[in-house]
């Protein structure tokens, strides 16, 4: 079972940045993709931010130019580095972890991390 523990959550004022890790029990290399989504009160779940096993990132409109994902594969740990933060960006991000298998997707995710941009 694959085991994904995200921290660097908190409450960080408009404009700021924040730095949120996705550490998982697995070789990062062996998933699909590894990803961020966020989910805000009363929202669905969206994605945020990916990263694929050949390093190929995408992100969601809203945050493009804003949010850079990256990786360390010696450490098994993804990151998203968050900046200009805007009060919409509130919310709670996920580190997710796919794998494809025969066609067959399987997710596996964090417990979430609480992300708050106020004054």
């Amino acid at each position: 079972q694959v085991q994904l523990v995200e921290s660097g959550g908190g409450l960080v004022q408009p404009g700021g940045s924040l730095r949120l890790s996705c550490a998982a029990s697995a070789n990062i290399l062996s998933f699909s993709a590894m990803g961020w989504y966020r989910q805000a009160p009363g929202k669905q779940r969206e994605s945020v931010a990916s990263i694929t096993t050949g390093g190929r990132t995408n992100y969601g409109d809203s945050v493009k130019g804003r949010f850079t994902i990256s990786r360390d594969t010696a450490k098994n740990t993804v990151h998203l580095q968050m900046n200009s933060l805007k009060p919409e960006d509130t919310a709670v991000y996920y580190c997710n972890a796919a794998i494809m298998r025969s066609g067959v997707r399987m997710d596996y995710w964090g417990q979430g991390t609480q992300v708050t941009v106020s004054s």
